[in-house]
């Protein structure tokens, strides 16, 4: 059978051999081997074509998938990162990861989950005055620990749900896990929890993508890359290294492979370094990273970075990544880590490949 689709013409396979005869004849000229006029098609010829499944762009991740398959809403997380809280759960399945600078020059993550879900999250922990900035345009479902009642008060009054540790409506999706000590041991049944709140919507897409790795604007128009080093604090220093054979870069901590519940190490298709003013306008131990505002950036993609600026100009809006020509910055398809790293403290190191 022959159909077009989208231009192209298209045959079934159980088609080929009678094209073939029929061109085979026409080519000698031979009218004594010319086929009887009428030809009664077989079962194979008479097949149908089926067309195929539209594929659509995750949300978050950039990567294609069936038209429809990725209904539900994100799950983000406040997620430990004290040394009693490793190895966290479900990080390795995450869709995009912002690291943050807490008190005592530690960092917690806000981890967030859309296109692969885990049954178990965490350790989750409290919330801190720019999570509600971070979490605001991905809409779905925040869930965390508590914390100050003005910094609750404030992710309360987010376009995101709310799960709370403690709260009445959270009692069977939290829970504190053996092997870790408290506080470092509430976690979350993540597929249940979302499973509560069929009417949130699915999120919205954060950033630009590219079809693949080499057509990303890192991979067209970066340097070549072999680590990048990044320190917070004196306490905080995590790293990332290009591994050529997987496709991604590998995650440290403080010079230590930073791996899952698993015992593999951590890694990105994307790694985002964002740097960001810090402020103390609520506590003076608390810092807060200020989301609305605009600064300095580097796009880390297929062993390669390219610099750019980020932006973002409204709590609810997403992160804006142009280039330093003013083009939008397309990230590969995948998984994604941003790095908030603090303009007075802290420290971008891009490493180029040794000579």
């Amino acid at each position: 059978m022959v159909s077009r689709v989208n231009g192209a013409v298209r045959i079934a396979a159980g088609s080929v051999a009678f094209v073939m005869a029929v061109a085979l004849v026409a080519c000698t000229g031979d009218d004594s081997q010319a086929p009887p006029s009428t030809v009664t098609p077989t079962a194979a010829f008479s097949s149908d074509f089926v067309e195929p499944e539209p594929l659509v762009p995750a949300p978050l991740r950039g990567t294609l998938v069936p038209e429809g398959a990725l209904t539900g809403p994100s799950l983000a997380a406040k997620v430990d990162n004290h040394e009693e809280a490793r190895p966290q759960l479900g990080l390795e399945r995450t869709d995009i990861v912002f690291e943050e600078l807490v008190e005592g020059g530690l960092t917690r993550y806000v981890a967030i989950w859309q296109s692969d879900v885990p049954e178990l999250i965490g350790p989750v922990r409290s919330i801190r005055p720019m999570d509600p900035d971070i979490v605001s345009p991905f809409g779905g479902i925040i869930a965390f620990s508590g914390g100050q009642e003005q910094f609750v008060d404030m992710m309360r009054n987010t376009p995101v749900y709310n799960a709370i540790h403690g709260e009445s409506d959270t009692e069977s999706t939290f829970y504190r896990i053996d092997g870790y000590s408290s506080p470092h041991d509430v976690v979350v049944r993540a597929q249940q929890l979302i499973s509560e709140h069929p009417d949130l919507a699915a999120p919205a897409q954060q950033f630009a993508y590219s079809v693949d790795a080499p057509s990303s604007t890192a991979g067209l128009d970066g340097a070549p890359t072999a680590s990048i080093d990044l320190r917070f604090s004196d306490e905080r220093f995590p790293g990332w290294v290009w591994d050529g054979s997987s496709g991604t870069w590998l995650r440290s901590q403080e010079g230590s492979p930073d791996l899952d519940a698993e015992g593999a190490q951590l890694s990105a298709v994307n790694v985002v370094t964002l740097r960001v003013d810090e402020v103390y306008d609520y506590d003076a131990e608390v810092p807060q990273a200020v989301m609305v505002a605009s600064g300095e950036a580097w796009v880390s993609t297929g062993g390669k970075t390219v610099h750019a600026t980020w932006a973002k100009d409204a709590p609810t809006a997403p992160i804006r990544l142009v280039d330093d020509l003013g083009a939008t910055v397309r990230l590969a398809p995948g998984n994604t880590w941003v790095e908030l790293v603090p303009n007075d403290q802290g420290t971008v190191t891009i490493v180029p490949p040794a000579a």
